[in-house]
This record gives structure tokens, sequence and C-alpha cells, in this order.
């Protein structure tokens, strides 16, 4: 098992293509972080559990049968909320598209399910991601992971309080 407190998503891929941790367990240790840190950072704002451990699932077998998708082959990630991503809601961090649930991803997105990633949640931002602390009226403040009386920043800040605090890889 790698350590996800400092690990990178480069020493995450190589441990995959070494057979030293399935995509599934990946995601599961990533999962079991969300749930350890979230409720004080609030870096995450959305999952897909059911969607992110098939596709993982499927990433292992293609795996072990020698078909890899791409560079990101298994590894699971998470998704800035400004990104349409499908079957996850997406909101941008704005009150009218709180509910909005895309169906079909930003070519961003779709790029990196291309190369082979694993998504599994979105990560909170200021509204449209044009601030400098990562405050919405949707999911609230996201904190700083080394200091969670500070915001973690703006517009990335969920996707880099999640990334400090192990809880994605990329």
């Amino acid at each position: 098992m790698i350590d996800l407190s400092t690990a990178t998503a480069t020493e995450a891929l190589d441990a995959l293509a070494r057979g030293l941790i399935t995509s599934e367990a990946l995601l599961a240790a990533q999962l079991e972080r969300v749930e350890r840190f979230n409720p004080v950072l609030n870096a995450v704002v959305a999952l897909d559990v059911d969607g992110a451990f098939r596709a993982a699932r499927a990433a292992d077998e293609a795996r072990r049968q020698g078909r890899l998708t791409g560079p990101l082959h298994g590894l699971p990630m998470t998704i800035k909320d400004i990104f349409a991503t499908r079957g996850l809601v997406t909101t941008s961090g704005h009150v009218p598209l709180a509910d909005y649930t895309p169906e079909a991803d930003a070519p961003a997105v779709a790029a990196l399910r291309a190369a082979g990633a694993v998504v599994f949640g979105k990560t909170n931002l200021p509204e449209f991601g044009g601030d400098i602390q990562s405050y919405n009226d949707i999911h609230g403040l996201c904190r700083n992971p080394w200091n969670p009386q500070r915001t973690a920043g703006g517009s990335s800040g969920g996707s880099g309080a999640a990334l400090a605090a192990g809880m994605t890889l990329l």
C-alpha cells in the first residue's frame, strides 16, 4: 500500500502498474480519507461512489487483460466543480445550478476519462471559480488542511485542499 498522506499521482500510477495496489483498493483508500478529513475541510462536495467503483473494477480487469486505456489508467481522482461531469452534480458554486447534473462531460473531463482516470468526486470552489477564497452559497467554506481556521484559497481551493489531505492524487 502507498502512503496517501504523501503519495503523488506518479507514485500511485507506478504502484498500479507494478501490481502493488489495485485501482479499486486505491479508490477505497482515498474515499476513506474523504470520510475522515472532509467533514472538517469541506473540500469534496459531490461523490459518485458506485460509478467510481464500477470504473475502478473495470480498470483493474482491463489491466489484468493487458488493455490499458491511457497514461492515467485506473487512477482515481476528483474534478473541480466548475467542469461538467457526466452523472455528477455540477454547480460551479452557483445557486441556480444547485441541482444540475450534466449528461455529458466537459472536454477536459472527457480527456481525463479517455486517459484512464476514474472520476469519483467533485471539489469545492468559489462561485464560478472567481474569488480569492473557496466559499459558495451551495457548499459553504472549504477549509485549509494545514489550518482549518483559514480558507483553502480561491479558484481551486477544494482541489488543493483535497490534494494536500490525500483525498485525491490529481
